[in-house]
């Protein structure tokens, strides 16, 4: 196993520099600022490709993967960007190691791999210097039993993409950057052109947008942010902490996808009214329909994510009656003038957020996911009397899992119907509303803005 064209570059006497023969048992432990960061990207990353697991769980600073807890914030930060980088631009940084090597890696080499592809990603696509991006990855490699034979092979291959970074990235520049299977997918879906504007698309970090309580213009002006035509205020380029941002502490303010406070709006004036929002944390749209006037009743099944809520309310200085319960279960004992359910999905509409959603997910959890939200919208069609509405949403692309999965339930209830959306009442955002209707973002949407996550919506009244 070696380079293209880099048979002896890959044994030069310099490709693992500062290491003298015996010296490996003395550097062993010997501390290097970013190698613990390095390697628990790799570790996480792994976790990620191999076994199909959540990246928010594993980054998570208390509970998450043992390698990031001991970590300083800045180091998770860093191990964050790896991450993220790595997972958007995995198909090309793949492909540009495909390009590099005359044989493919050994099948069982899985942690030299993902080891090549965060020193990678740190030198295609973050800001860090090439040497300290090759120096980290041969002291990490040396200091793995299982890749210390590739310690050269690792100097060589890096400093190979150092010297040829732009001729490499524009040999892999039209690559789209997701797996065959969603790639594929999105395709049948939407057609190549909007595959492809998706994929792309996907490949720039999403915004921060806020929804206000009152007066965005207002709220946009003092954080220098803009307003969409979601009515969320976008901040412009920020960079820090959220909480040090004037409004935080006021409550005036909280943080949401463009397009995740656009459901709550499809049900119009509901002042005085009573509403339940199922599947309610992290409370964004739990506020947005008491900011509306709503006496609203939140109901979550998981006790940590309903404190969260609780918790977000209270800084908000909000009131809801929060409810803890199993969704299916949940009867309460007067029926609701509406109901919002924004259903567990795939989350394929967020990886511009969530970049790790497309290589964790695959077909078979689109179907599993697509029966649960039938069953959780028929029963959410029972919290409802007659003249009741519930909005049904989540931030899935596919419409297994949106508009095949509504249609199937409207097809056998008699005593419901979908309210049309009207596109007119929408400006700027008519393309998100299809013939029939209901509410489709991609986040190819809104380029010139910014873009935002996926999200599909449908309005059903109880006749």
């Amino acid at each position: 196993m070696v380079l293209n064209d880099e048979k002896s570059r890959g044994k030069s006497k310099n490709s693992n520099p500062g290491r003298r023969p015996g010296s490996a048992r003395r550097l062993e432990h010997a501390p290097k600022a970013g190698l613990d960061a390095r390697i628990a990207a790799t570790k996480i990353l792994g976790a990620v490709i191999d076994k199909k697991t959540s990246l928010d769980g594993m980054l998570d600073a208390e509970h998450g993967n043992p390698a990031i807890r001991d970590l300083s914030e800045a180091d998770r930060a860093l191990v964050r960007a790896m991450l993220h980088s790595a997972l958007r631009h995995l198909p090309r940084i793949e492909a540009i190691l495909n390009i590099l090597l005359d044989t493919p890696l050994p099948e069982g080499a899985r942690s030299l791999k993902h080891l090549l592809i965060i020193a990678a990603a740190q030198m295609l696509y973050l800001d860090v210097p090439d040497h300290s991006a090759v120096d980290l990855a041969v002291e990490q490699a040396n200091r793995d039993p299982r890749n210390r034979r590739f310690a050269k092979l690792v100097n060589a291959l890096l400093r190979r993409i150092g010297r040829e970074k732009e001729a490499l990235l524009a040999n892999v520049a039209k690559l789209p950057c997701l797996p065959a299977w969603f790639l594929e997918r999105l395709t049948a879906i939407y057609g190549r052109d909007a595959a492809l504007a998706i994929a792309e698309a996907q490949l720039q970090p999403a915004a921060i947008d806020l929804t206000v309580k009152h007066d965005a213009a207002l709220w946009a002006d003092k954080l220098n942010g803009k307003v969409l035509p979601t009515g969320s205020v976008r901040l412009e380029k920020f960079r820090g902490a959220i909480p040090t941002l004037e409004g935080f502490d006021d409550g005036a303010w909280w943080v949401q996808d463009a397009a995740a406070a656009m459901p709550a709006r499809l049900f119009g004036d509901i002042r005085g009214k009573r509403v339940a929002d199922l599947c309610a944390a992290p409370g964004g749209k739990t506020a947005q329909l008491i900011a509306m006037g709503a006496e609203v009743t939140a109901v979550e099944q998981s006790q940590s994510r309903l404190k969260r809520l609780e918790g977000n309310l209270a800084r908000l200085g909000m009131q809801a009656d929060c409810v803890l319960a199993s969704l299916l279960d949940f009867r309460p004992e007067q029926l609701f003038d509406a109901v919002l359910l924004d259903a567990p999905c795939s989350s394929t509409g967020t990886m511009r957020r969530h970049p790790d959603v497309p290589w964790t997910k695959g077909p078979a959890d689109i179907v599993k996911l697509a029966e649960l939200q039938e069953r959780l919208l028929r029963h959410a069609l029972t919290l409802v009397g007659p003249g009741g509405i519930v909005v049904f949403s989540n931030c899935s692309l596919d419409p297994l899992e949106g508009e095949d999965m509504v249609a199937r339930v409207l097809a056998d209830c008699p005593t419901c119907r979908r309210i049309e959306i009207e596109p007119a009442d929408w400006p700027d955002l008519e393309e998100a509303i299809t013939p029939r209707g209901e509410f489709r973002t991609t986040p190819a949407m809104l380029p010139k803005e910014g873009g935002l996550d996926g999200f599909y919506a449908c309005v059903i009244a109880k006749i």
